[in-house]
């Protein structure tokens, strides 16, 4: 194995994972996961294919992500390293397949649309 890259995406984010043997370090977009993403549960996003594999320590990551928010990113991060891992080794598609770690959420923002305040929103309604 040289370098497995895959990609991933949620909502309008797009991950880049580039996957290799090594020590369980994370790197996103040059900086360590646990700096990028502050949160505990953003954290656990970004792990959580590596925790379902039993492989937190033998591969290191460099990811390049654009696009979206930071919950959108994280888990567009996942999906990104569960298609890389499958890759890999596709026996590790029967331990993925329970927690949906290889479907691709395709909820998006419904767009607003024109004399609404929102998406579905209306303007208040004055009687008089």
């Amino acid at each position: 194995m040289e370098q497995i890259s895959t990609s991933g995406r949620r909502k309008t984010s797009v991950a880049r994972a580039f996957v290799t043997k090594g020590t369980g370090e994370i790197v996103i977009n040059g900086r360590d996961y646990k700096e990028y993403f502050a949160t505990d549960t953003l954290q656990f996003y970004v792990q959580q294919s590596l925790v379902a594999a039993n492989l937190r320590n033998d591969y290191d990551i460099k990811i390049n992500v654009q696009g979206g928010g930071t919950t959108g990113q994280a888990q567009a991060i996942r999906l990104a390293i569960a298609k890389a891992l499958v890759e890999e080794n596709p026996e590790l598609r029967a331990a993925m397949r329970p927690d949906n770690l290889l479907t691709r959420d395709r909820r998006m923002v419904e767009r607003k649309k024109f004399g609404r305040a929102g998406a579905r929103r209306r303007f208040q309604f004055s009687k008089r």
